[in-house]
Formats: C-alpha cells, sequence, structure tokens
C-alpha cells in the first residue's frame, strides 16, 4: 500500500493521464514535470504507452518540480478490432510479471506495425520509416502511429496529429494494420495481479473507432477494474453522465485526467483533475511495492 500524498477531501490539483517521450508525448519527463508545476499541479501520473521506461527519470523530476509523481503505465488492449486503454497505476514493473510480458509483446508488436504501415503509406505518399525515426530522438521509444503522424506532418502531408488520426491513420484507413494487445479483461487482471489500481481509459471516446460497450466494461468490472476515466476531453456532458451513472451502480471510482502528450495533441495538463479522495482510495487499493514519489 502505498502512502497517499494528500489528505481525503484536500483541493490538491491531481492529474492521473500524461504522456513523455517514452512512448508518444512531445516532452521528457523533467520537461513534462516542469510544465506541471507551470500549470499549478499538486500530483501527476506518468501513464506512457505499454511501458514503464519513463519511471527511472521521476525522482529528479520530482525534486526538481516539486511535483508528486504517480507512477503508471496506459496498457493498450483491443477487442473486436475496438482499441481499449487501461491506466495501470502503481504497479509491480519488474520483468516476472504477466504484465511485464504482455507489455513487452506489444511493444514488439507495435514496432512491426508501425513498419509495415508506413511501407503501406508510402506507396503512395512521400513518406520513409528513416523519416519516423527523425521524430523520434535518441532514447529507446515505442515507435506507434502519433510517430508516423509526426513524419506526415514534417512532410506537409496533413497539417497535423488530429488530421493524420482522422484520415491515413484512422482504423478503418487501408492503411491500418493490427497489433498484438490483450483482451480488456486479460490487461485489467493482469494489472491487478500485478498489485496495482485499473482504471479505465477514456471508454467513450469516439476517437478510437466507436466508444466501450458496457458490456466490455462490464468484463473488466468482473476482472477488478477500480475505476473509470470519466472527466475527458474527449466525452461529451451526455457520455459524462451516463459513465458516472455507471460508476454509481458498480461502485467504481471516477477519476479525470488530461491525457497530455505535449504540442502532440491539444490537451491540456490539468484540464480534468481527480479528486484527491479518490487519488486515497487509488492508492490504498494498490498492492505492489511501487510508491508515490514524493519532493
Amino acid at each position: 500500500m502505498s502512502t497517499p500524498p494528500c489528505a481525503p477531501g484536500s483541493d490538491a490539483r491531481i492529474d492521473l493521464h500524461a504522456h513523455s517521450t517514452w512512448s508518444d508525448g512531445t516532452c521528457s519527463v523533467p520537461e513534462l514535470f516542469a510544465q506541471a508545476r507551470a500549470a499549478q499541479l499538486d500530483v501527476l501520473a506518468l501513464t506512457d504507452h505499454d511501458t514503464v521506461r519513463g519511471w527511472a527519470e521521476l525522482p529528479a523530476a520530482v525534486a526538481a518540480s516539486g511535483v508528486v509523481a504517480v507512477p503508471g503505465i496506459e496498457v493498450s488492449a483491443e477487442h473486436d478490432d475496438l482499441s481499449v486503454h487501461v491506466l495501470a497505476l502503481l504497479v509491480d514493473p519488474s520483468e516476472s510479471t504477466e504484465l511485464a510480458s504482455e507489455l513487452a509483446q506489444a511493444r514488439r508488436s507495435r514496432g512491426e506495425r508501425a513498419q509495415r504501415m508506413v511501407e503501406l503509406i508510402s506507396q503512395d505518399h512521400p513518406i520513409t520509416w528513416q523519416d519516423v525515426l527523425d521524430q523520434v530522438g535518441d532514447n529507446d521509444t515505442t515507435i506507434g502511429r502519433p510517430h508516423i503522424a509526426d513524419a506526415l506532418v514534417a512532410a506537409g502531408i496533413v497539417p497535423d496529429r488530429s488530421a493524420a488520426f482522422h484520415t491515413l491513420l484512422r482504423s478503418d484507413s487501408p492503411y491500418y494494420v493490427r497489433h498484438y494487445a490483450p483482451s480488456p479483461g486479460r490487461a485489467v487482471e493482469v494489472i491487478v495481479r500485478a498489485g496495482g489500481a485499473a482504471i479505465a481509459a477514456h471508454p467513450a471516446s469516439g476517437m478510437r473507432g466507436t466508444a466501450v460497450p458496457h458490456d466490455l466494461l462490464h468484463e473488466m468490472i468482473d476482472a477488478g477494474l477500480a475505476g473509470i476515466e470519466v472527466d475527458h476531453r474527449e466525452h461529451d456532458e451526455a457520455a459524462r453522465a451516463e459513465l458516472r451513472a455507471l460508476a454509481d451502480r458498480e461502485g467504481l471510482l471516477v477519476t479525470g485526467g488530461s491525457d497530455y502528450h505535449g504540442s502532440g495533441k491539444p490537451n491540456r495538463l490539468g484540464e480534468h483533475l481527480t479528486g484527491g479522495e479518490v487519488l486515497d482510495t487509488l492508492l490504498a487499493l494498490a498492492r505492489s511495492t511501487t510508491e508515490v514519489i514524493l519532493p
């Protein structure tokens, strides 16, 4: 169990969803936490896609910024061609867990998928794999569709990432290639077995093809889901009301997060927040030895 960084009912500003350059964000971990301080956040979760490689940089980033860090991951899952994401907070990061095995398989598949998509796109548009590599930098980042999008922007093929995802990179595009991901229920199970708290990320977003159906959410609940990310920029008011009602019926926690990617998306740090009492409950649910990182 982790020690809560804030008392229940506190007015701490808590953002439980952000990305760095270790996945598809445009800010390094130190830059991300410096920006969190500028946004007057008290707590920020680092939730890079399918990797914990940014966690090693958290102590220094916290010390420099004064912002409490919650180590996390955004785990990619899939059900019948529907992309489903699950936030995994305070899991055991060791390579011996089932979660680590799933993440390694997903990263390998994601990289292979990216190369194949670039091959297909290059048949119709002036883009190469080197163009994509040029967008990544020097670290061991897992390359995905956002990096292809950045290469398309740099080549002048699309104006921004959003346009890339709405056209060439969308799931029904002729250039789209699937990659391995566990089922949503399996993802929740391995997160829980790794001692973490599992949160359904932006389940009502239409950006990934369609919203997560309620029967699938119930499968995730049965597998040990702790909460739902209700407050997210891709959820309209009707979707938020529906998700809050579901959370209330099922006894789930309600969270909010910016899903910040730096300059890659319009999302802004702190635009949606999580209550202090909710974070305290999540920390109490987590059973691994992973701790929040205090200044």
